[in-house]
């Protein structure tokens, strides 16, 4: 993927949309529907069609209250997908989201580019050695607790800088263990250990995660803080999640993860072309086949 490599050095990288395929029954809003080899594959390209530029795939959910999965069911759920991927869409730019050693080194084997780990290697001691031998890029992503309890009375005495200070050490600690700085992007985990007031203050002050010095990632789609602000009962939470996505970019994400992707790469290309005084200079990078 030398696109995408080109794209972690450029300091002017224009943003991308990432979308998600859930390969989970419990995911919180598409749980169970692309379990199915071929369904899935179809769905991946909907979804590039629609304007993706990679997708992260799941075979873990890690919604609020939910429980661990094995490896070796996280690796019965992903890798037959993965292999699918490769054989019909072999261009595509994929991440994996997982937190185990075991299911990351299946799936770079089988394909995978990018591993996303929520835990920012912190849950599996053998991550940071593996992705050092691979040379893979990583998502580094803060969450306060784990996924079944980390909604219980969250609490931060400064949210943003705790949350920096953590995202800043988590790269420390990977580079230490020979994991190349280049390929290492952050998110400050919206929704993962946090109320609705920390949602909302870490997109306010999302500027301040640019000291990092790192591609941002982020991922408000579909969460209940903003059913929570909204009053909105749809699951989908269209246009709130909008106003997310538009705001984020505004405010220099690199990475959006998204759901609805018809309607969300349409906010990421307005919000571009406003930023570059027209349609010209905005567009992303043809990372993923079509």
């Amino acid at each position: 993927m030398r696109a995408f490599n080109r794209w972690l050095l450029d300091p002017h990288r224009p943003p991308l949309v990432m979308g998600i395929l859930n390969l989970t029954p419990d995911s919180f809003s598409d749980g169970g529907q692309f379990c199915d080899i071929d369904h899935a594959v179809d769905h991946v390209g909907q979804l590039i069609a629609e304007g993706a530029d990679w997708i992260d795939i799941g075979g873990e959910s890690t919604r609020p209250g939910a429980v661990r999965v094995s490896a070796e069911e996280q690796i019965r759920r992903i890798v037959p997908v993965l292999r699918a991927l490769r054989t019909r869409r072999a261009n595509t730019l994929i991440s994996v989201d997982t937190s185990l050693a075991t299911v990351a080194e299946a799936a770079l084997g089988d394909g995978a580019n990018v591993i996303n780990d929520v835990s920012a290697g912190r849950d599996d001691p053998a991550m940071f050695p593996l992705l050092a031998r691979s040379g893979a890029a990583a998502i580094l992503m803060h969450m306060q607790g784990q996924p079944a309890t980390m909604q219980v009375a969250p609490r931060y005495d400064d949210v943003v800088a705790e949350i920096c200070t953590f995202l800043s050490e988590r790269v420390d600690a990977a580079e230490f263990a020979g994991i190349d700085r280049a390929r290492l992007l952050v998110d400050p985990g919206i929704g993962f250990g946090k109320t609705v007031d920390h949602n909302l203050e870490l997109l306010r002050r999302l500027r301040e995660f640019r000291r990092l010095e790192r591609p941002l990632v982020l991922g408000t789609s579909r969460k209940g803080f903003i059913a929570k602000v909204t009053g909105d009962s749809d699951p989908h939470r269209l246009f709130g999640t909008a106003a997310t996505i538009a705001w984020s970019i505004a405010n220099g994400a690199d990475v959006v993860r998204v759901h609805d992707l018809a309607a969300m790469s349409q906010v990421v290309r307005m919000v571009r072309a406003i930023q570059n005084q027209g349609p010209s200079s905005g567009g992303l990078p043809p990372f993923a086949d079509t």
